[in-house]
């Protein structure tokens, strides 16, 4: 399974990740990307500077497969209505 690194860049400051995690793939390193990033923000009252942060995810070649701001998990996504053929 491919590891992925998920790298915190904070203006200058950059915090690495050294041990990454074992992920299916690029889409469920997406979705953990988006999760960390909603961690990240619940500390934006007491630091500001989270805003404008942005999570580098590399591969095992330390090669860039997204880059996601933290503000980008503030987005709504879309939710998943219920199954068809039910009634609410």
């Amino acid at each position: 399974m491919p590891r992925y690194f998920f790298h915190t860049h904070i203006g200058d400051d950059v915090v690495l990740d050294p041990e990454g995690r074992e992920l299916a793939n690029p889409d469920a390193a997406f979705e953990a990307t988006r999760v960390l990033a909603l961690q990240l923000l619940q500390g934006a009252d007491t630091d500001p500077d989270l805003l404008r942060a942005v999570l580098y995810v590399t591969d095992d070649a330390q090669e860039v497969v997204l880059e996601f701001p933290l503000t980008e998990a503030l987005v709504p996504g879309e939710e998943p209505g219920p199954p068809e053929g039910t009634l609410h």
